[in-house]
């Protein structure tokens, strides 16, 4: 029986979600769901703010922000789309196929983004409709196991320090693709602070370009003695 996430109204738009790039260059007139990974991560950064919120009254701003990170990083959003059943769902070109592409995390999280983004318009953008589905994704996920990761993401220590030294003020990351064949895409990341430049890094997904451009500004501000 399919997860309550797969049971959509409309079978196009999960199969658009379903979709990568690679497929759709392979197979002329398919759309690949991009948007809908767009739409599907702001989505899970709410869903997941609200949670806990709600759920951790006495929880202070930082936590909160380290333990949302560690709800949607790759790594957990990979174990949802996992948990299910996109693995051998995601519509995927040859090529990335023969890379391994039903195994890469970047790729399964990215595809449960879309997925949840497209069932958010399924059920015309009611997200009390959805809630309850992702919650309780969320719901499983053992609480030690966000607190260990929470407490070693980088881009979280970074948008910390930032935070202590300049106030209300964000880490910006400026993500490209810069090269590498579609089942294998390069991007770059630059990470800046008040339009100064703090670091870069490079990865085959762009969340761990941004997680290396992180390490790299944590590590040129360990050097200046700043942390």
């Amino acid at each position: 029986m399919d997860h309550k996430l797969l049971n959509f109204t409309n079978e196009k738009l999960l199969l658009q979600a379903l979709t990568h790039r690679s497929y759709a260059n392979e197979n002329s007139g398919e759309l690949h769901n991009e948007r809908l990974e767009f739409l599907g991560d702001a989505i899970l950064t709410f869903i997941s703010g609200e949670y806990l919120y709600c759920r951790h009254p006495e929880m202070a701003e930082d936590e909160m922000t380290r333990r949302r990170s560690a709800l949607v990083d790759e790594k957990q959003l990979a174990k949802f789309a996992t948990e299910v059943g996109l693995t051998f769902r995601m519509r995927l070109g040859q090529g990335m196929i023969r890379s391994g592409g039903y195994q890469s995390p970047n790729l399964l999280s990215s595809t449960f983004e879309a997925v949840v983004g497209a069932y958010y318009l399924d059920c015309d953008r009611k997200m009390e409709v959805l809630r309850p589905i992702i919650e309780e994704l969320f719901d499983s996920v053992s609480p030690t196991i966000v607190e260990l990761r929470s407490n070693i993401d980088s881009k979280n220590r970074l948008q910390e320090y930032v935070q202590t030294t300049f106030g209300s003020i964000l880490p910006k990351y400026t993500t490209k693709r810069i090269g590498g064949p579609d089942h294998a895409p390069e991007y770059q990341s630059i990470v800046s602070v008040n339009d100064e430049p703090y670091g870069k890094g490079k990865a085959c997904g762009k969340k761990e370009a941004e997680k290396q451009a992180a390490e790299n500004a944590l590590s040129e501000l360990k050097k200046q003695g700043k942390i």
